[in-house]
């Protein structure tokens, strides 16, 4: 009897469609969703004031990183200019209000003057926020609980880069995993454990004299397990078993530059992007290898391509944001042009996002440019922030998160701006 009520409860609810809310969706690493930049949410204006921001406040310290959200609760980090401290500092989501900081050492070093203390963007899942630091002596994930209290650290070594760090952690199952395309003596992908900060492994990777930041994201292909796909000038593309640390299949003579923008997922291509000094030299199609194969090199273009950047993928288009501002719309499966068109704007280090159909990106200067998700370039709106940015937004339960270089804005969807009036 009681299992038959129970069925039934079930089926009522389900019948009502509301009783049990789905979680809305987390932003839960550099870019939302597998580095994707896809939000679920098509409610914000293209163009806002600030009668559309739900709070904003001034952060402790400066930095590029970008934020990233776990239910009511937004992380970022910042850094002191001149000593080089270092802080993760949360947010609560409803209020605006800071609800706790956390204070790590640090020392000032050499980095390139467009680079900050704080610009790797952390990873959060349901129990901890993970956080890359790095300095000349030392190269760490450290990782704290949602109300900043110490869970554990992972010494991974020295680093050296001349432009200094920024390079990101992703969560996949119960592995951390980091890339350390350094210009030091040695070079690795880490897999740690989340729960303990044990190194369950390290996969040698082949020396560069090119730091590469650019933070992973998977793939897993038809009926199979999922990967995780690194880019860096010496190594390509690659896939690693998260589990194991194997090298599954690699495309590696695509690259003659750093690897600083993020691979994105088209269908069955992976696809990523290289550059150095102001300009980006190579994008790359690849299609991922299997059952003994590698991966093999479906289109590969050096016309207008994203350095810092990272390209973005809907309604089967592939946007390509350039750092100049010269953006070109691409058929991702040919990497055949549709359009191209300069921006107005100037320059821009942030990547690109997609909320329903309008793609947003934010200039150096600090003014957000929205275009639509077309085959045909429309403007649809801009809006002065009026600091310096290098972050990119995060999106979750209909809430945009702009980061500049010393403020957090929280931008209201248009119906939970209306019910805040």
């Amino acid at each position: 009897m009681n299992h038959f009520w129970r069925i039934s409860i079930v089926c009522v609810c389900l019948g009502f469609g509301f009783v049990f809310p789905a979680r809305g969706q987390e932003w839960t690493r550099f870019r939302g969703p597998n580095g994707s930049g896809i939000s679920d949410t098509s409610t914000f204006p293209a163009q806002w004031g600030e009668k559309d921001y739900r709070w904003k406040i001034e952060l402790p310290g400066g930095g590029h990183s970008s934020p990233v959200v776990w239910g009511d609760k937004v992380f970022v980090t910042c850094a002191d200019d001149q000593s080089g401290k270092r802080m993760v500092v949360c947010i609560g989501t409803a209020s605006g209000k800071i609800l706790w900081k956390r204070e790590f050492g640090g020392n000032a070093y050499a980095k390139h003057m467009d680079n900050s203390y704080a610009s790797s963007t952390p990873a959060v899942d349901a129990e901890r926020v993970y956080v890359c630091w790095s300095t000349p002596e030392e190269f760490s994930l450290v990782a704290i609980d949602h109300d900043g209290k110490d869970a554990w650290k992972a010494d991974l070594g020295p680093f050296v880069s001349q432009h200094g760090g920024g390079q990101s952690p992703i969560v996949v199952g119960d592995m951390v995993l980091l890339g350390d395309d350094q210009e030091g003596q040695s070079n690795f992908v880490f897999g740690i454990e989340k729960a303990t900060g044990k190194v369950a492994w390290r996969t040698p990777r082949v020396k560069s004299n090119k730091f590469c930041p650019a933070t992973p994201c998977t793939y897993t292909p038809p009926g199979g397990e999922t990967q995780a796909v690194f880019l860096s000038k010496a190594e390509g593309v690659t896939a690693i078993d998260p589990k194991s640390g194997k090298v599954l299949w690699q495309a590696k003579d695509v690259f003659d530059a750093r690897a600083v923008g993020s691979p994105v997922i088209a269908g069955d291509l992976i696809i990523g992007s290289c550059g150095d000094g102001p300009v980006g030299h190579d994008l790359v199609a690849v299609k991922p290898g299997g059952d003994g194969k590698p991966a093999t090199e479906v289109w590969h273009t050096r016309d207008s391509t994203p350095y810092v950047t990272t390209t973005l993928v809907k309604h089967d288009l592939l946007f390509c944001w350039g750092d100049s501002g010269l953006v070109t719309c691409r058929r991702p499966a040919t990497g055949e042009q549709v359009w191209q068109q300069r921006v107005p704007g100037g320059a821009f280090y942030s990547s690109p996002i997609c909320c329903g159909d309008t793609i947003f990106n934010i200039t150096k200067k600090g003014e957000v440019i929205a275009i639509a998700a077309k085959d045909k370039y429309e403007l649809l709106g801009r809006t002065a922030l009026n600091e310096k940015c290098q972050a990119t937004p995060a999106v979750a339960e209909g809430k945009m998160y702009v980061r500049t270089y010393t403020h957090l804005y929280c931008v209201a969807g248009k119906s939970l701006a209306a019910a805040s009036r």
